[in-house]
């Protein structure tokens, strides 16, 4: 039996199927119920990114400077509290149940939100004047009151955001780096993102349906509060459907031998399970893990102080929040699209030119797009005229909105369709301490310390100029060169390592 199966592996695709879908038939039982909960994680991840940014820049006396504030002094701290009760709970919960337990807790809050939080959110908030003076006699620090007075969007926010390292990057990727062998994951991994980006389409079209209905409704009417209910509602479906699907892999596919067998992957002598600190000391001081930490901070750091930019303007095109979610689910569904299209285009460049490079387009294609961007922030007045005539009548405003996106898109997708693979690739050699406690290390916390060291860098500036988000902008761009500059350097390193390890576990 054994024997057979690794004739099948051995099996050369036709170019084509190479090309398009390098999958076994055997295969499928094992690859697509896996690709349906990232599936549905990420369709959850895309409803909540854009409600996340719509409730809080929308929100009176808000705007995106309250952004930097929240993801340094709320969003941060509570990742590193994540890690450190993540940690705890995997030395006394399954694997499995503690999948159950996260993503349950996540989406009961989500529907709470939807149906009791933001329908009496006048009787939890302070009042906007209270919020207002505060921001008139402190306008220095006038982005963190905001925070205070919608804490409830505030929240929302916070959990939103730890959604997309916890469930995408940390149970997920970490359940496929254990039950995907290395020549699966070859072929599975770039194929993941590709189903899981379709998702990307269908997330977009829900947010944008249903915060288009506020015509259906009479101006009394709170539409964007209906709105919320239905995207929320999706939010638990979905949730539920992941964790039936991973119920069913547990049962179905892990218990047979030709999908998941231990004996395929070297056992190593069983070490005592680490404290938190000895974890961290443990993490922090592998060389490996480093490196991949600055990629992920490095795209933090960049792609948050372009999207504050980015996002300021948007609020300025879209002042109401069903108007603005509609662009933003018709963004999603573009990126969508957009990520599938590079995916089909870019998943062979792995295999026919090594991690390194597939590992430096996306910090490349983040500093080319992001300087076109921040070019016509700075000259959009003299542009104006330019634009005018060649017959365009689009604001300058809505013009630097529809550029933006452009740059999002082509960032996230090189990140999704090259970012993401690459680096969940890089933990595939690393033993099992290092691929459970620092992966959550370097993904939960790394992650958010990326667009926490963007908020601290954003609120410096704000202290000192006591401007808006345009007034440093030109900042922003030097920080931004640098960064990916970095970043560059470190992918490189990581290339070589990643290569040697490789080599070593091959040879072994």
């Amino acid at each position: 039996m054994t024997e057979t199966i690794q004739q099948t592996k051995k099996m050369e695709f036709s170019k084509w199927r190479n090309a398009l879908w390098p999958i076994h038939n055997f295969e499928l039982k094992k690859f697509l119920p896996m690709g349906l909960i990232m599936f549905c994680i990420l369709f959850n991840y895309t409803i909540l990114r854009d409600t996340k940014d719509v409730l809080i820049i929308t929100a009176p006396g808000s705007g995106a400077g309250v952004l930097s504030f929240l993801k340094a002094w709320f969003v941060m701290p509570s990742a590193i509290l994540f890690v450190v009760i993540y940690t705890k709970l995997t030395n006394v919960v399954s694997k499995e149940k503690l999948f159950y337990i996260l993503i349950g807790v996540f989406v009961a809050f989500f529907g709470s939100f939807a149906w009791i939080l933001y329908p009496n959110q006048e009787l939890i908030h302070p009042s906007l004047d209270t919020i207002q003076q505060l921001q008139l006699n402190h306008p220095r620090i006038k982005w963190v009151f905001p925070i205070y007075g919608f804490w409830t969007y505030s929240l929302f926010y916070m959990l939103a955001e730890l959604w997309g390292s916890v469930m995408i990057a940390l149970l997920f990727w970490q359940f496929a780096n254990e039950i995907t062998r290395s020549s699966e994951a070859k072929r599975f991994y770039a194929l993941f993102s590709l189903i899981a980006n379709i998702s990307l389409i269908g997330s977009g079209f829900v947010v944008r349906y249903f915060s288009q209905i506020r015509d259906s409704y009479p101006p009394e009417v709170d539409a964007w509060g209906i709105s919320l209910k239905w995207m929320m509602g999706a939010v638990v479906l979905s949730g539920a459907l992941a964790m039936i699907i991973y119920r069913w892999i547990n049962t179905n596919v892990l218990t047979d031998p030709l999908y998941y067998d231990k004996t395929d992957i070297k056992i190593k002598k069983k070490k005592s399970k680490l404290s938190v600190m000895e974890s961290f000391k443990y993490i922090f001081g592998s060389k490996y893990l480093g490196l991949i930490a600055i990629l992920v901070i490095g795209y933090g750091i960049s792609i948050n102080l372009i999207e504050v930019v980015w996002k300021d303007q948007i609020k300025q095109a879209f002042p109401n929040p069903n108007d603005y979610g509609a662009f933003m689910g018709g963004f999603s569904m573009f990126t969508g699209l957009s990520t599938i299209i590079l995916i089909m285009f870019t998943k062979g460049i792995v295999r026919q030119f090594g991690w390194t490079t597939a590992s430096l387009i996306t910090p490349i294609t983040l500093a080319v797009t992001g300087m076109l961007f921040f070019a016509f922030i700075f000259l959009s007045d003299s542009l104006s005229g330019v634009l005018a005539s060649f017959g365009v009548t689009a604001t300058t405003t809505l013009m630097a909105v529809y550029i933006g996106a452009a740059q999002n898109i082509l960032s996230k997708g090189t990140k999704y369709s090259l970012f993401d693979p690459t680096k969940e690739m890089s933990y595939i050699p690393l033993n099992d301490e290092l691929k459970t406690k620092g992966k959550a290390a370097v993904d939960v916390i790394g992650g958010r310390l990326g667009k926490a060291a963007g908020g601290y860098i954003q609120q410096i500036l704000f202290y000192i100029t006591a401007g808006n988000v345009i007034s440093i902008a030109p900042y922003l761009a030097i920080i931004i060169g640098s960064v990916v500059l970095l970043w560059i350097v470190a992918a490189k390193a990581l290339g070589v390592l990643y290569n040697k390890k490789i080599s070593e576990v091959n040879n072994s």
